[in-house]
């Protein structure tokens, strides 16, 4: 019980991240992963320190300028591409 009374202690170290309500978490990375790589496709880098460089200011400059996913598969969509797996 003596953690439980030091939970505002705990709670510093606890950092929340905001997931989608309607779509998985992991398409957001692997859609982010897709755009850096279409960007970067073609590139080679001199070291795994260039890399984490270029990476890291690739992030910064999306999260400046507030880039967000466009999700064009809607409910209507979903249903009429998954109807055939619906079981009455």
């Amino acid at each position: 019980m003596k953690i439980l009374l030091n939970y505002p202690v705990l709670l510093q170290h606890v950092e929340f991240h905001y997931t989608p309500k309607h779509a998985s978490w992991l398409n957001v990375a692997e859609i982010e992963i897709n755009v850096i790589d279409m960007e970067y496709t073609g590139r080679r880098f001199e070291d795994f320190r260039s890399l984490e460089d270029e990476v890291s200011a690739w992030t910064g400059k999306r999260n400046r300028d507030r880039k967000k996913i466009k999700w064009k598969f809607d409910r209507a969509k979903a249903d009429k591409k998954l109807s055939k797996y619906y079981t009455e």
